[in-house]
């Protein structure tokens, strides 16, 4: 489906009937809902088959717009200042007036809150009067999409409509982080660890797996292609695919080099496209 503003109107339109919509972000494609409707939050859990004691993300246009939702604190003004519209995810303590849904949140005290960059997506959240609540668009547990087709590919005929902005330029998921408490990081992502040291200058934890789950990307298996996958091989199976990185291996069969130029970001942004391959 051809980008036009025809298509963000139609994406609008349904979100404000509590229908489900796939749109791009800069991360990967998400299946976005009111997340103020109940309606609207089953039908992205039915959709996903996701688990109801993950969480959902969700997206507001910039800060002003979450403080009704959230409480907001000095650590977020200055990683917002830093990174934001952009790929990082705020756990932060929800306010008891929100009219976020709680099965958003899993029924925690807490949301997972971003501020996305992609121009279609803040175009529409500019637009409705609500924030979007709003996975990866895929199947749970399964792999994220940075393109229309994955994402038609996954649901088939679904969901109601796609809106098509090209490729996701990052690729991966955001980072999230908590900081209902010492600043603590439950998924990474694009902005590493030390960007964040630097801003906050203050050290900072990385999640153990027997953790509460109260962010996506914290269940035990996601992102998985259904295959097995052999992480750091030694030595190469030619009857496998391979996954490489760097121009050691260009030319044989069944290689695919996620950077020639062994650019890690060049390499996160083709990771669940040459999975899904």
């Amino acid at each position: 489906m051809k980008f036009n503003f025809a298509n963000i109107k139609k994406a609008e339109k349904l979100l404000n009937k509590s229908e489900c919509v796939a749109i791009p972000t800069e991360t990967v494609y998400g299946l976005a809902g009111n997340a103020y409707s109940k309606e609207s939050i089953k039908k992205i859990y039915k959709l996903k088959k996701r688990p109801k004691i993950n969480p959902l993300i969700v997206h507001f246009y910039d800060y002003r717009d979450a403080t009704n939702d959230v409480h907001l604190n000095a650590n977020f003004f200055k990683l917002y200042k830093k990174f934001c519209p952009g790929p990082i995810t705020f756990i932060l303590k929800k306010k008891i007036n929100s009219e976020i849904h709680s099965m958003v949140s899993a029924n925690l005290n807490t949301v997972a809150v971003r501020f996305p960059y992609h121009k279609i997506t803040r175009a529409i959240l500019k637009k409705i009067s609500f924030p979007l609540a709003m996975p990866s668009a895929n199947v749970s547990s399964g792999l994220s999409p940075v393109n229309a087709e994955d994402v038609a590919d996954e649901f088939k005929k679904k969901l109601k409509h796609i809106v098509n902005g090209g490729k996701s330029k990052i690729g991966i998921e955001s980072t999230v982080i908590d900081l209902t408490r010492k600043p603590m990081i439950l998924r990474p992502g694009i902005i590493g660890l030390n960007n964040i040291k630097k801003i906050l200058n203050l050290r900072i934890n990385i999640y153990k797996k027997n953790s509460k789950i109260v962010s996506p990307g914290m269940l035990e298996k996601h992102y998985s292609p259904g295959i097995p996958i052999y992480l750091n091989k030694k030595t190469v199976n030619y009857a496998h695919a391979q996954i490489t990185l760097g121009n050691k291996y260009n030319h044989k069969k069944n290689f695919f080099n996620l950077s020639k130029k062994s650019d890690l970001k060049e390499a996160a942004s083709n990771l669940y496209k040459t999975l899904r391959k």
